[in-house]
């Protein structure tokens, strides 16, 4: 895509933008800059390189699922404020 092809006006529309004329001409040149900088990574070679993410390998540090028991319903109604048939009561809250 040229330079010349970017539509400043809607690409300010799709990000809810009010722009004046000289920074339409400002961004409108700063995104042929960006799409000139796209095309040029493009003509890499890239082949026999794999598909990553992330530059370095990330692991998440997360405990190990472990089944543990639960409340019983009898220990979670203990406090509850008011409590019928198992459930916990709530006042009504739409009209």
């Amino acid at each position: 895509m040229a330079a010349t092809e970017i539509d400043v006006k809607y690409v300010a529309h799709l990000a809810r933008l009010s722009l004046t004329a000289e920074e339409e001409r400002t961004f409108g040149a700063q995104l042929g800059q960006v799409i000139h900088y796209i095309a040029k990574l493009s003509e890499l070679d890239v082949t026999g390189i794999e598909p990553t993410a992330h530059a370095v390998p990330l692991v998440n540090v997360l405990r190990a699922d472990e089944v543990r028991p639960g409340l019983s319903n009898e220990e979670a109604l203990r406090n509850a404020p008011a409590a019928a048939n198992g459930l916990f009561m709530m006042p009504k809250i739409v009209e």
